[in-house]
């Protein structure tokens, strides 16, 4: 069985320390315009002091319109650089990859977020969205590769595409929500064209040994299991990725679609033909015996969310006693501001997890929700 400690290494950029990645976690930490805040940092660096082999940030968005939530990082204009830079300097200082991850959330962008309508890749009348123009599409397309540029000149390691949890990408890919009538609509080679041209272009334009991966959704959000299946092998065949994250929300579930159970929803991803590409999930891996036994599942290295908001060190820890206990929820408020999360994000969690905190006043969670 591989260890959680080996080194990984991949078909671009450095050699991951361990099989420890830091899941890239809304956190609702930085400024209103896209920059990095004192908040955001602490907390990704903290994780990479912890000992995370590769520490990601959670979607920074390509296109002004495409904010998903208040406090995103920002990467669609260059005023966004320096912080950048700082971070993936700092994460990097650490001995610990450097990944950004690019979004947009298309119909989730809440109007009151961006100041006008959000955008989708057809007419949406549940949302308001409207459809996005051909024009505009490949403008998406340049924007995604842009931002990929500029993760490289701020000295990310590589990039991320989030292609997951019903945002913009996952909306192309769902034939629920995508009823575009051109090359980006239809067949489902239609449907992802998006992300394989996005692909190409960050790897024609970008330097030789820039990692990419991507994040898919297995199921849920309008996307089919048996699709998702083909495109994970199609994109390991082509051997353009170094990484494929998959988010599984639970790694030892059976999947949701009645036709596919009896058997792990993680076991129709380790069974196809990586080549090259390194295969990894996320979802309710707390505990050191979780992380093992999906390591021994097959995949080649695991993220760490929920466990990682609460012991910034878990790696580290799991190095010094790979039989550990970690803590278990609830805990308090200063427990979680000695773990590097801000107001800001204590008052998301508050609304989403409020079984985190043993000292959060009901009434302020509603009020947060």
């Amino acid at each position: 069985m591989t260890d959680l400690l080996e080194p990984l290494s991949f078909s671009h950029g450095p050699t991951m320390k361990n099989r420890f990645m830091l899941a890239p976690l809304t956190n609702q930490q930085s400024h209103e315009d896209g920059k990095l805040s004192e908040e955001e940092f602490h907390w990704l660096t903290m994780r990479a002091r912890g000992g995370f082999g590769l520490t990601m940030n959670c979607a920074a968005h390509v296109q002004a319109n495409g904010k998903g939530f208040p406090g995103q990082l920002g990467i669609w204009s260059d005023d966004h650089l320096p912080g950048l830079r700082r971070l993936a300097t700092e994460i990097k200082s650490r001995e610990s990859i450097a990944i950004s991850q690019l979004h947009h959330a298309g119909m989730r962008s809440p109007r009151e977020v961006i100041g006008e309508t959000p955008v989708c890749p057809s007419d949406n009348k549940k949302t308001g969205a409207r459809g996005l123009k051909y024009t505009e599409v490949k403008q998406l397309i340049e924007d995604f590769i842009a931002a990929a540029l500029r993760a490289e000149q701020a000295g990310f390691d590589g990039v991320e595409i989030h292609g997951a949890h019903s945002y913009i990408l996952c909306q192309f890919f769902s034939a629920d929500v995508n009823h575009r009538d051109d090359e980006y609509g239809g067949s489902m080679t239609n449907r992802f064209r998006i992300l394989f041209e996005i692909i190409d272009g960050i790897r024609d334009r970008c330097r030789e040994d820039f990692m990419v991966g991507v994040r898919l959704s297995a199921e849920r959000f309008g996307v089919k299991l048996a699709e998702i299946i083909q495109i994970a092998q199609q994109l390991m065949t082509e051997d353009k990725l170094d990484f494929l994250d998959m988010s599984l929300w639970d790694v030892f579930k059976e999947p949701e679609e009645a036709e596919y159970k009896g058997r792990k929803l993680i076991s129709y991803f380790t069974k196809l033909d990586r080549h090259n590409t390194r295969l990894g999930v996320a979802g309710n891996i707390r505990t050191p015996k979780d992380a093992e036994a999906t390591l021994a599942e097959g995949v080649d290295w695991i993220m760490l969310g929920r466990a990682a908001m609460l012991q910034h060190d878990f790696p580290n820890r799991y190095k010094a006693n790979p039989s550990f206990k970690p803590v278990e929820m609830p805990v308090t408020r200063q427990y979680l501001k000695d773990e590097g999360m801000s107001e800001k994000f204590q008052v998301y969690v508050s609304g989403r997890w409020p079984e985190f905190f043993s000292d959060w006043p009901e009434e302020e969670a509603q009020t947060a929700n």
